[in-house]
């Protein structure tokens, strides 16, 4: 698979989710007030990552969907913590399988 700064013709979109415990009084104070605004701040967070590796930051966007969409439950420790994740997509012609 090529480096992501190698491709193009692509878009890539960082999407972001947490899991459904309330936003906590640490991250309430640094202006976090819920879930959506976490998922969103881990995928900006992401796609700043990206950009300092040398990702061209007209191909990369961020999508926080806060608690939406749980591949785990959250009724324990381990379901929340695969909640809290973030998904790399690459779209595009350019998105293919190396020749």
């Amino acid at each position: 698979m090529p480096k992501l700064k190698d491709l193009q013709n692509v878009k890539i979109v960082v999407y972001g989710y947490t899991d459904s415990a309330p936003v906590g009084q640490h991250l309430a104070s640094q202006g976090i007030p819920d879930n959506l605004t976490l998922s969103t701040r881990r995928a900006t967070t992401v796609v700043n990552y990206l950009v300092a590796q040398g990702i061209d930051q007209n191909i990369l966007s961020a999508k926080g969907f806060g608690d939406t969409h749980a591949v785990a439950s959250n009724k324990t420790p381990e379901g929340r913590a695969q909640n809290r994740r973030i998904v790399i997509t690459v779209q595009g012609p350019g998105a293919g399988p190396a020749s």
